[in-house]
């Protein structure tokens, strides 16, 4: 489907949601808008998609409030200009947006928290993703470097890269609208993600990518929506299996669940975003015993978000009970560059080719 295509369907979804409200408003209702609750006891298992999505639970926003009417009035302001934007082919990142809106008098913004939380609203209404609205993330998405080759539409025109051979040690950065990108081709076994830039260095340094036909791909931390996309088309229309390095603490569990099972915040979008078949690598409690790795204890936090994980209905599997009760009784966490302290080449030479045969992947 062409751009232009689209970009009038997006229109068209945006511009019935003003409608609905005017033709209650005709009928002598009250304006309505019913939205999903966006909380971990309301998002369930899509057995035929395998992710998580939200639930049957919902609240009504109504005007016959203030407040209600306020964020009905906000709503209408972003649907038209997301509708000029679009009418315009031009697009704005979400920070725009939120000094944009300092123009709209009573339908400004207090936060762009606020603002972000208003565009998610307009995905779940619309069923398409921010991108449709020609709407940019601020923050930058992954890098991937290794065996394939991809067409890159841009304004320029299309770009043919191959993630190896054209690219410098930065590797290509993932666009904020994978949506553009064309997969030509690829020699790829499988793609192993991780958190972290400093392993995403020593597997590239270390020839990984080339000994084992990998392709690497650096998160930066919790990963951007372009990033699971990315790790979503490859893992849904290459086949290529998809695992998962982080370090071994609570925070980086989430990173993975993002990942592997969508996540709460963005429950709407799990069939665009969530990879069902990711798996994860490392750093597992139990590696800081197996391997002696350098550790620090729990904090406070780190105890808290372990708790809250074992309550998370996207964690509810035995080996993921097993894994945090023991980090819990030992009372320690690791990251996945202590490997280091058992030489520089012991992570790919040694663990990941270990783990990776386990899994049947090598």
């Amino acid at each position: 489907m062409a751009n232009s295509e689209k970009d009038k369907i997006t229109q068209e979804r945006l511009v019935s949601i003003a409608s609905d409200w005017y033709g209650q408003m005709a009928g002598g209702r009250v304006p309505t808008i019913t939205l999903p609750t966006r909380t971990k006891a309301n998002i369930e298992y899509d057995a035929k998609t395998e992710v998580w999505k939200y639930g049957s639970k919902g609240t009504t926003r109504t005007a016959n409030s203030a407040k209600s009417a306020l964020h009905i009035l906000k709503m209408a302001y972003v649907v038209g200009f997301l509708k000029q934007q679009l009418t315009e082919s031009r697009s704005s990142t979400l920070r725009e947006m939120y000094y944009i809106s300092e123009g709209w008098k009573r339908a400004k913004f207090a936060a762009q928290d606020e603002s972000n939380m208003l565009v998610e609203d307009l995905e779940i209404v619309t069923k398409l993703s921010r991108e449709a609205f020609h709407l940019r993330p601020e923050e930058d998405g992954a890098s991937i470097y290794g065996p394939l080759r991809l067409r890159e539409q841009t304004k320029r025109g299309n770009r043919d890269i191959h993630c190896q051979e054209d690219v410098g040690e930065a590797g290509y950065p993932i666009p904020s609208n994978v949506e553009n990108i064309e997969f030509l081709d690829h020699d790829a076994s499988f793609v192993i993600a991780m958190e972290t830039g400093g392993m995403y260095a020593r597997l590239m340094e270390n020839g990984f990518d080339e000994e084992h036909n990998a392709l690497l791909l650096h998160l930066k931390g919790q990963p951007a929506r372009s990033t699971r996309r990315m790790l979503k088309r490859m893992n849904s229309e290459l086949g290529i299996p998809v695992v998962i390095f982080t370090d071994g603490d609570p925070w980086s569990y989430r990173i993975f669940a993002s990942i592997a099972y969508g996540s709460i915040k963005a429950a709407h979008m799990s069939e665009l975003l969530a990879t069902p078949g990711a798996r994860f690598i490392g750093v597992q409690p139990s590696d800081i015993s197996d391997y002696n790795l350098p550790s620090d204890k729990l904090t406070e936090g780190d105890t808290a978000a372990l708790k809250s994980i074992l309550t998370d209905p996207r964690f509810d599997t035995e080996y993921w009970k097993k894994q945090i009760r023991l980090q819990l009784e030992m009372g320690l966490k690791s990251e996945q560059q202590a490997f280091a302290s058992r030489g520089l080449d012991f992570v790919t030479k040694d663990y990941l080719p270990a783990r990776l045969s386990e899994m049947g992947i090598i």
